[in-house]
């Protein structure tokens, strides 16, 4: 199978014009990988491992210029597109079949200006390389919650982490970005300059060009924050739930935390009698005063007996990476997401069950705890809609092998299926979407129309479609 999809790839660039070619590889200035080359499925790997995609060309870039050039190739021959950032978007959309890759991977830049607390950001940069440089100014902006993630796919669809209930998603924190529109030209978008594409930019996922830059506003944490990392065993999950759900209450902005269902895992922190055994857990974190922590956090640990609690003071960027070896390249991955207007015993009692079900003890079942900052934001003010509702429920199916593909990812999608059916739960998250199967009507709510205006302006053929699309309106319609 390989064989044939790499000929496959061969073949869409035989039949463009020589002279085409020709001039994109004499104007391009980082490397272009075809199927023949050494490279190539090296540079075709994305994150998920169930991604087994065969482009005809990957771009890898080094400036602006490769960017665009790139751009205009795929449009002038209409080849699929796919932008490749951090490729950890879990539909594994960084990768297209028969088409080019515009690979930022090389462009991952950060400047840091101390003074204005503002960074800059260059479209293939890693939380990682972000929390690197802004770190040493003991400043940080709100991303996610593993170092080895894109920045610019995180944040384009959203960004949850530790740092949302103060700051706010990922978007919020943005004040500008670089955008290479399907025009081939780079436009600069903000409050004040292309104001339709930066409201769009802000949720609206990879529907309206390749983003080579992003500036975030930057806030005093770290660089040592209290991470609250506890493990109880499944037999306690609606206690410990329950004690969570009464937490989220009340808790301070300073706070943040992440329950969630899974299997004990076969290290040496755990006692090896509770290895493989179902669990809850709780990850998060506080950002005031560490000596304050252990009250904002004790009732966690009042109703039940933990199986190991790994809790304590670290440096903010070790809390930003404790995630990374759950979620190796080359893992398989299933993600799908819904958003809850509270946290009942029907939601607790399906985790329970499903995570007792699950066909792989690596995955997980998560509530997320949401509002404060990025309820603040009015839901019209970014084409990011679901800011309302206070929890989001993830099923996360990560396993090994290909030959079980379909148990995983039928897990999934029977427990998602239940999930629908509760009153509570409504809408989608772009950063866990399945493999892009839903309707873009989901994620955007309200603003699906003012999106599609923007999607119409700026794309008006579509070239940006490996994503959960937003397609343009029909010519004259």
């Amino acid at each position: 199978m390989g064989t044939v999809n790499k000929s496959a790839g061969d073949e869409a660039i035989a039949a463009l014009p020589d002279e085409a070619v020709r001039s994109f590889i004499d104007r391009f200035h980082g490397d272009l990988l075809r199927p023949s080359d050494d490279e190539y499925d090296d540079a075709r790997e994305v994150w998920n491992g169930m991604i087994d995609k065969y482009p005809a060309l990957v771009a890898r870039c080094v400036d602006v210029d490769d960017v665009a050039t790139a751009v205009d190739f795929a449009r002038n021959h209409d080849l699929p597109l796919a932008v490749r950032g951090g490729g950890h978007n879990a539909a594994g959309t960084a990768v297209c079949d028969g088409g080019l890759v515009v690979d930022l991977t090389e462009m991952n830049g950060v400047r840091v200006d101390p003074e204005a607390k503002t960074v800059r950001v260059d479209g293939g940069a890693t939380l990682g390389d972000v929390d690197l440089e802004t770190q040493r100014f003991g400043l940080a902006t709100a991303l996610g919650v593993v170092s080895e993630t894109g920045v610019a796919g995180l944040t384009l669809n959203g960004g949850y982490g530790h740092l949302s209930r103060k700051y706010g998603l990922a978007l919020d924190n943005l004040i500008s970005v670089d955008v290479v529109t399907a025009d081939g030209k780079l436009r600069h978008a903000s409050a004040d300059e292309n104001e339709d594409l930066f409201w769009a930019i802000r949720g609206g996922g990879g529907n309206f060009g390749v983003v080579t830059a992003l500036e975030y506003a930057l806030h005093e944490v770290g660089p040592d924050v209290y991470a609250l990392f506890v493990w109880f065993h499944g037999d306690d999950t609606a206690v410990a739930m329950d004690a969570f759900r009464e937490w989220t209450e009340t808790a301070p902005r300073d706070a943040s935390a992440l329950a969630f269902t899974a299997h004990v895992p076969d290290i040496a922190e755990f006692p090896e009698e509770s290895w493989g055994e179902p669990a809850i857990a709780f990850l998060g974190s506080y950002l005031g005063d560490p000596d304050d922590a252990e009250d904002v956090f004790d009732s966690f640990r009042e109703r039940a007996t933990p199986i190991t609690d790994l809790s304590g003071v670290m440096a903010y960027a070790d809390l930003q990476s404790m995630l990374d070896e759950d979620y190796p390249d080359g893992l398989r991955y299933y993600w799908k997401s819904i958003f809850l207007e509270e946290l009942t015993d029907d939601v607790i009692d399906l985790m329970t069950r499903y995570n007792e079900s699950a066909p792989s003890a690596l995955s997980t079942i998560d509530v997320w705890h949401l509002g404060d900052a990025v309820a603040d934001v009015p839901q019209d003010a970014t084409a990011f809609w679901h800011r309302d509702k206070p929890y989001m429920l993830n099923f996360e199916a990560n396993w090994e092998d290909a030959d079980d593909d379909d148990a995983n990812v039928g897990w999934v999608r029977e427990g998602f299926a239940e999930a629908q059916t509760l009153s509570i739960a409504s809408g989608r998250y772009g950063n866990f979407p399945g493999l892009n199967e839903d309707p873009a009507k989901l994620l955007y709510g309200e603003n699906y129309d003012r999106l599609v205006d923007v999607k119409t302006k700026y794309d008006p053929d579509n070239l940006f479609r490996s994503n959960t699309n937003v397609p343009p309106r029909p010519t004259g319609a």
